[in-house]
């Protein structure tokens, strides 16, 4: 089965606090998110999702910027109760997280949380290849973020299987 989580930004104007609409909005096909991904409008993440998490919450799990990066945000129930709830961040929180990211260093955040991720990505040995994929995701979700900012946008999260 593969899970994505994806991240997409939206207009304050076009936000509507409806899980139908929240339902909608993530039911284009492949392509068209592939085009959104291009221009930093969308995001996703696989499977390991909550370990990019950890990555920004596992040194300081205070509400904030940084729990806000992949699973913060107000819940929104999905009209199927087995199904995750949407979780949306306001414009004005999404600048806080794309300030927090641009300003972040990610070796320090890589440092903090190493000695949890590494043996879920093969130990030490593999310590480069594992690196390099948080690194990647990192420069991905900052440019996402701060793109969705520049634009003064929010952002609606939801875990599509």
């Amino acid at each position: 089965m593969n899970v994505y989580f994806h991240l997409r930004a939206v207009p304050p104007s076009a936000l509507r606090n409806s899980a139908n609409w929240m339902q909608r909005l993530f039911e284009d096909d492949w392509n068209a998110v592939r085009e959104r991904v291009d221009r930093h409008r969308e995001e996703f993440l696989d499977r390991r999702y909550a370990d990019h998490d950890v990555l920004y919450t596992g040194a300081d799990p205070e509400e904030g910027p940084r729990t806000h990066v992949v699973l913060g945000g107000c819940p929104i129930p999905h009209p199927d109760k087995e199904a995750p709830p949407f979780l949306m961040l306001t414009a004005a929180q999404t600048a806080r997280v794309a300030t927090f990211l641009t300003s972040t260093d990610f070796e320090s955040l890589w440092n903090l949380a190493r000695d949890e991720l590494l043996p879920r990505y093969g130990g030490t040995e593999s310590e480069q290849e594992a690196r390099s994929v948080f690194a990647s995701t990192h420069r991905d979700l900052t440019a996402f973020y701060a793109q969705t900012a520049e634009y003064g946008d929010a952002v609606v999260k939801w875990l599509i299987d």
